[in-house]
């Protein structure tokens, strides 16, 4: 069984997990390996995320890991999924970015989203203060293009900075949401959309009606552009693809109770009884997930990519083993007949941004 077409690009969603008995170090090592195994493959994007004070989560700096990914690799587009720009001075997220597209021209993708990726006292830390209303995230992206750009105007009082070497480097900009908010500016922007199908399910078809409803025309992208963040996990049988998704059960309990902690093994989570109320909250949870053998996954996403159209697919997959995760990437590769080549082709014949 295969995906439909290779005209829906496959990528990735990187968080670096770190397992138990693992530690940080190792988890970048193996996001290191992953790359370099998902460009062989004929994957499109490689993305990694922000979180803050997550202990499973080793992705804190995108800008510095995509550095790094970048020195590994030829190919594969890499980006943000995303960096959450309230946290951040827009200049200074200019001046990372345009480096890694001076230093990268043409692969590098900066995706955005407005929420801090963390917990509130973690968000007062990395923002220096304690005042956390959120800020107006159209005014940040104007800054962030004034910096690109330099199409400040002329009574604005940043027009005297030259941020470099963001000036004339600009990446191609994403805005990430889970809500119609991010979905409404994206259209009016023109940008394109990656919408957070993994944990917000029931979203997912209002919040891309609000796209393209809303969508207008832009000098980066001529038509609406989706691309959906789902949740994989594929094994050789079934069983074995249901054993390994039990830690991130386990995973989400954890930090829905306040204990956030590394990524648990499957026999942890194989001797966890959850209570009925957690059991619910898992199926709930979980309701997006895709995990199952080949054949099984290859028919859910067939139905998602008939659900909601979506343009392209960022597959994450959150398991304990670095080889059990580098398995699944490996078998959807086989799934959707991807190659290096294949996947250069499909892009250029969609309108993928940044293609």
């Amino acid at each position: 069984m295969s995906l439909p077409t290779l005209s829906v690009p496959l990528s990735v969603l990187d968080l670096a997990p770190v397992g138990e008995g693992s530690d940080a170090a190792r988890a970048l090592r193996a996001s290191s390996a992953l790359v370099q195994e998902t460009e062989a493959l004929g994957y499109h994007r490689y993305w990694v995320a922000e979180h803050h004070n997550m202990p499973g989560i080793a992705s804190s700096a995108p800008a510095v890991l995509l550095a790094h990914l970048a020195s590994l690799t030829e190919r594969i587009r890499l980006g943000s999924g995303g960096v959450m720009l309230p946290n951040h001075a827009p200049l200074v997220i200019a001046e990372q970015f345009g480096m890694l597209e001076a230093l990268h021209p043409g692969r590098i993708d900066l995706g955005i989203g407005r929420a801090p990726g963390t917990d509130p006292r973690t968000a007062a830390a990395l923002r220096r203060t304690q005042r956390l209303q959120e800020p107006d995230l159209p005014e940040q992206l104007g800054e962030l293009y004034g910096f690109f750009n330099g199409t400040f105007p002329e009574d604005h009082p940043y027009r005297g900075i030259t941020a470099v070497p963001a000036r004339g480097n600009q990446p191609a900009i994403w805005l990430l949401g889970s809500s119609d908010y991010s979905a409404r500016l994206a259209g009016l922007l023109g940008l394109p959309f990656s919408f957070a199908h993994h944990f917000s399910a029931a979203n997912t078809l209002p919040a891309l009606e609000v796209y393209r409803r809303s969508f207008r025309p832009s000098a980066e992208l001529a038509e609406p552009y989706v691309m959906l963040g789902v949740a994989v996990l594929c094994a050789d049988d079934h069983e074995r693809a249901a054993y390994l998704s039990r830690p991130g059960d386990l995973a989400f309990l954890r930090l829905r109770s306040g204990r956030p902690g590394p990524f648990p093994t499957p026999e942890a989570a194989a001797a966890f009884n959850p209570t009925p109320h957690e059991k619910e909250l898992i199926r709930s949870w979980s309701v997006s997930r895709i995990v199952g053998d080949p054949e099984e996954v290859g028919a859910d996403l067939t139905a998602l990519l008939d659900r909601t159209g979506a343009d392209e697919l960022m597959v994450t997959t959150m398991v304990h083993g670095h080889d059990d995760r580098v398995r699944s990437y490996r078998l959807l590769a086989e799934l959707a007949g991807l190659s290096p080549a294949a996947a250069l082709g499909a892009v250029r014949g969609a309108h993928a941004p940044g293609a």
